[in-house]
């Protein structure tokens, strides 16, 4: 049977948000498609794309996912890094897709078949104050969601991640949506100390709210040094946390250790990771409990699902990173190692506005808060080019932060 790619295209569109599209078509007619977003920095990806990847997949086997992955990584000498493994994922997803179609199966029963009925997702909750954080979860749990995850504003702190009643000039939910259109990004303020008086207080109200049983998440942000990662980590102890996220930076793995050593806080990280290089240490050591990281970030499904069964003998379970600037596309791939793994944790669920499911259409479940990818063959996601030329791309930028006295810190 031929499977030779005759054509490598590259779309740019944003239907609400920006997204970087592959797709890629063989020479008997079969279209797969991958993610190559990388929010603020989609144009990068798309050159990659367009200008040094795409003419080499031309008249190659699609069927050969392994050896184009290993191709792409190891012959452009530079490895690794944001844009070059956001490129691969979108080429390792288009040719599972493809696999999938051609062998009319979903890409799940392709990586081995399912390992349970649905993956449980959690919800995203934020307040103000406390009588509008109860209402957010109250809000969460009546559309479905088991899980959900907490984050507040903090007094004196005018701007802060993960709170979706900041105003927000595209009118999205900041937490869904926290880039901003236009030529520069938006400066927030941060201030630790005053957010570690203060979260532990938060937490201690939302458990006497709704109880022991309620799966409660936070995330940190990378925001914390690895002491006041520790301190936080163990002063939320008493309210038995599913996982605390991103409580310092990973970059330098040895911080994460220092935080194991004085909490047992489950820990999660790893979104904004590129490669099995990136956590293997973490893994290894046993110094988290969840893997963050995304499909669309990581190079693709192929070394996702192998880095989950490196975790797999330390009972190290996945939490994939799922926000709305991974399309649903990346999402679906998600979807679909999420049911195959048998070391499954979570799946963070930020739904997609209109406009995109215009672009992407998806044929993926969510009922009783839990999701699945569906059994379409190929990743189950289908994508109209008509559609996303109607949405031209819009520059837009994360924000950042800066302490009160003026120095630039972690967003």
């Amino acid at each position: 049977m031929s499977s030779k790619i005759v054509k490598a295209e590259v779309f740019v569109t944003s239907p609400s948000r920006n997204f970087v599209t592959l797709q890629i078509t063989t020479d008997d007619g079969v279209v797969g498609v991958g993610d190559a977003t990388l929010n603020g920095r989609e144009l990068a990806v798309a050159s990659y794309l367009k200008d040094h990847v795409a003419q080499l997949l031309v008249g190659r086997d699609a069927r050969m996912i392994e050896d184009t992955w290993q191709f792409l990584y190891r012959a452009c000498y530079w490895r690794r890094g944001p844009v070059t493994m956001a490129a691969i994922a979108a080429v390792d997803m288009a040719l599972w897709d493809i696999k999938g179609k051609m062998a009319n199966m979903p890409v799940y029963d392709l990586l081995g078949g399912a390992s349970r009925t649905g993956a449980r997702a959690y919800g995203h909750a934020s307040g103000t104050d406390l009588e509008s954080l109860f209402d957010s979860i109250r809000y969460e749990m009546d559309l479905g969601y088991t899980m959900i995850r907490v984050q507040t504003s903090v007094p004196g702190i005018e701007k802060l991640y993960g709170v979706a009643a900041q105003e927000q000039a595209s009118g999205a939910r900041y937490d869904f949506e926290p880039a901003n259109r236009g030529g520069w990004p938006v400066e927030e303020d941060w201030d630790t100390a005053a957010y570690m008086r203060h979260l532990p207080t938060v937490f201690e109200a939302v458990r006497n709210e709704f109880g022991p049983e309620l799966p409660l998440l936070h995330d940190g942000h990378n925001r914390m040094t690895p002491r006041e990662a520790a301190q936080l980590a163990k002063s939320l102890e008493p309210y038995n946390l599913f996982w605390l996220e991103d409580v310092t930076l990973g970059e330098n793995q040895e911080n994460l250790r220092y935080v194991r050593q004085q909490s047992t806080t489950p820990l999660a990280i790893g979104e904004v990771f590129n490669t099995v290089y990136d956590i293997k240490d973490l893994i290894n050591e046993q110094l988290i409990d969840y893997v963050r990281c995304a499909t669309t970030h990581f190079g693709g499904i192929s070394p996702l699902k192998k880095v989950m069964a490196q975790a797999e003998p330390y009972q190290i379970k996945s939490g994939f990173h799922g926000p709305t600037d991974v399309s649903p596309i990346g999402f679906a791939a998600e979807l679909h190692l999420d049911i195959n793994i048998h070391n499954y944790g979570a799946q963070e669920y930020m739904t997609h506005t209109p406009e995109t499911l215009s672009v992407f259409e998806t044929t993926m479940t969510f009922e009783n808060g839990m999701l699945h990818p569906s059994d379409t063959p190929g990743l189950g996601v289908t994508f109209h080019p008509e559609e996303a030329e109607k949405f031209p791309y819009e520059q837009a930028y994360l924000p950042y932060n800066r302490l009160a006295d003026g120095t630039v810190h972690n967003w």
